[in-house]
């Protein structure tokens, strides 16, 4: 609309003569000279009031309200219309004094762009000449934009005004970066917009933006290149911009790869990492695929294996592949194999050899190097080599031959996985303060060498400490943890403390013989209770052993608790039926159950049958063959001086009446014996 002349405006305006409120406040209208339709231009919070006499209007009536709500202007619009609507009856000295100081002394064109632009201001200027969107712009702005622009910078000032020469170079780098960090947002923006075009959520595509700042950054410079294209030439840097990201089809890449179960953090990732080499990433995924790596570890194997993975071509990942399967590693193992260490796709042909070779030199064949790869790939392709030589002389000094390390890693390789300094030395240290020594240690690691890869304060500790309370003896806890290595493997409040409690509670064990019971038979600690310890305690109850007897025949011998109920039985019914001992005998020598029924009970029990003597449990069965052999020469012998009447003066009373016993007892067993064979 063209700003009307001075006298226009007086004709307009009836007396009193206008005031003008002050620079910071305005409430004008003005009408235009046509009485059938009336133009208003009001900068009031108020809705404008409508007008009945064309000649005389309201406004001097709502000027002179001092109830009016005013609203506060720019600055620099208010100046223009001081300038041009001063009345000529009350002109404004400093406008007149300008006007006539720029009359006399015209400003060139080229000084007025050199003249300064607060800092704000050039803020303000680059933001409007980067972005494409049009802001909102309040009625009087000095810099209006307009939807039918072609370029938003044709209703602004020259950028070249923002850079003064007489400047420092330090405020030009501040303003180049702020330059840049607008044209960021900008790109930020685009890729927002296409993300939005292919029915991403606003939250999801928000989330992944923020993990593509080194794409976006790429896609910025791509698109600043393009200028240089003879068809981009004459292109917006925002056309620009969202030609590259549609050419590019990240979007399609993003959708494929998060429908393969890749979350937006390992997305931003990989795109980051291939950078701008996309295609990349859709050629290895499906090359996982090919070899059975599937799920949420799509994503895993990408973003570990490194940028070298995706540099590399499908031949040579093949190559790897082939090699691996060469020495042992199963075709259907690769899935897994690659999904637990992605690092070995990073490693070029000569590294992974080496490091094969000195699994293979160990004396592991084909079958026991595949089986470790797959138990742990992670000592394969995640140690350095370095790491791997320090590791191997460790477990050396223990006396392990380079044959029995290869057969002890091959059996657990995750020993090549801890740490020297964190995990092996002080378990050592610990280990050797319980009096355990080199050979104990080397028994430790060649039974159950996940012990050293145990955490010692927070796994080990405690059950030490809950030994001790239970009342086994200090020197006694290395002993125990060397005959039975397995024990610092259970859990200490779901195996060990349960047991425990199972013998004090059921099995009749006293409190001052539990110390001596776990020390004697740590293995019990390994027993089920509901499949081992209670059956055969409710089986020697049945017998008529009552519970306390058994709580001392367990504290004699640990071990009965162990034994197979089925083994149990047979050598109960020889002992009371062929034998017919009491069951105190069984009470004073549980260790009976110990011995073969066919080796040893038997057999022996036919040579006292034979002799027609009789041994207490104990000498009958706890002796070597020469000790027995001897034992029922010398029983013969008695038997016979006693028959032929022939006593030994050295023989005492005592002697006599055992002879006597031990003679009527095996006549009666050989009677029994005889009566069960023939029936």
């Amino acid at each position: 609309m063209p700003i009307p002349t001075s006298s226009a405006l007086q004709a307009t305006l009836s007396p009193p003569p206008l005031r003008l409120p002050s620079p910071n406040f305005i409430h004008l209208s003005i009408t235009t000279s046509k009485p059938s339709r009336l133009f208003t231009i009001s900068s009031s919070s108020l809705p404008p009031r409508t007008v009945q006499n064309p000649e005389i209007t309201t406004t001097t009536n709502t000027l002179n309200n001092e109830d009016v709500t005013l609203r506060k202007h720019n600055s620099k619009s208010t100046a223009l219309l001081l300038r041009h609507l001063s009345h000529p009856q009350h002109p404004n000295p400093k406008l007149q004094q300008v006007e006539q100081e720029e009359q006399e002394h015209p400003i060139p064109e080229e000084d007025k762009l050199k003249q300064p632009i607060p800092e704000e201001d050039k803020v303000k200027l680059l933001e409007m000449s980067l972005i494409t969107k049009r802001t909102p712009q309040f009625p009087g702005s000095i810099y209006v934009q307009s939807p039918s622009d072609p370029d938003v910078s044709s209703s602004l000032p020259p950028l070249q005004r923002l850079f003064d020469s007489k400047c420092k170079d330090g405020d030009d780098d501040e303003m180049i970066m702020k330059a840049l960090k607008i044209r960021r947002n900008v790109t930020l923006e685009i890729f927002k917009e296409a993300m939005r075009k292919g029915k991403f959520g606003i939250t999801y595509y928000t989330n992944l933006a923020s993990k593509l700042s080194d794409f976006i950054d790429y896609v910025m410079i791509q698109a600043a290149s393009m200028k240089r294209l003879p068809e981009f030439s004459q292109s917006s840097f925002n056309v620009r911009a969202k030609t590259f990201i549609d050419n590019s089809n990240v979007v399609p890449l993003i959708r494929w790869l998060k429908h393969n179960g890749l979350s937006y953090p390992q997305i931003g990732k990989l795109i980051c990492m291939s950078r701008g080499n996309l295609d990349s990433i859709r050629h290895t995924a499906e090359w996982l695929k090919s070899i059975h790596v599937t799920g949420r570890f799509i994503g895993v194997a990408l973003t570990k294996a490194g940028e070298n993975a995706l540099k590399r071509g499908i031949g040579e990942l093949d190559e790897i592949v082939g090699y691996l399967e060469s020495n042992g590693v199963r075709r259907n193992w690769m899935g897994y194999v690659v999904s637990r260490c992605p690092e070995l796709l990073s490693l070029s042909m000569e590294e992974l050899k080496s490091r094969s070779e000195f699994y293979l030199e160990m004396g592991m064949d084909e079958k026991d190097f595949g089986t470790m790869v797959f138990d742990c790939p992670k000592v394969l392709g995640y140690l350095s080599m370095e790491e791997m030589n320090q590791k191997v002389t460790y477990l050396k000094d223990f006396g392990l031959s380079n044959e029995d390390l290869g057969r002890l890693l091959a059996f657990r390789p995750q020993l090549m996985a801890c740490s020297i300094e964190d995990s092996w030395k002080p378990l050592v240290k610990y280990l050797y303060y319980l009096g355990i020594s080199r050979d104990g240690m080397r028994r430790i690691i060649t039974i159950k060498p996940m012990v050293f890869c145990f955490d010692l304060e927070s796994t080990i500790v405690p059950k030490v400490q809950f030994l001790r309370a239970i009342g086994v003896q200090e020197d006694a806890i290395g002993n125990m943890l060397v005959k039975f290595p397995p024990l610092l493997t259970y859990s200490l409040h779901k195996k060990i403390r349960p047991v425990v409690v199972f013998l004090l509670t059921k099995a009749g064990v006293f409190r001052k013989d539990i110390g001596k019971v776990i020390a004697s038979g740590p293995e019990l600690l390994g027993c089920s209770i509901a499949n081992k310890l209670d059956p055969n305690v409710k089986y020697f109850l049945s017998l008529g052993i009552p519970l306390r007897l058994l709580g001392e025949m367990i504290a004699n011998f640990p071990m009965l608790l162990r034994y197979n109920i089925d083994l149990l039985r047979p050598k109960y019914q020889y002992l009371r039926r062929t034998m017919v001992r009491p069951l105190l005998d069984l009470i004073e020598f549980p260790r009976f159950f110990s011995y073969s029924l066919d080796g040893r009970i038997i057999p022996r029990h036919k040579v006292l049958v034979e002799n027609r003597i009789n041994f207490k449990l104990r000498y009958m069965l706890a002796s070597t063959d020469e000790e027995f052999d001897q034992r029922v020469k010398a029983a013969v012998e008695k038997r016979q001086r006693f028959e032929s009447g022939i006593m030994d003066e050295s023989l005492s009373d005592s002697q006599i009446d055992s002879s006597i016993k031990g003679t009527q007892l095996s006549s009666s067993e050989e009677k029994d014996t005889q009566d069960l064979v023939c029936s």
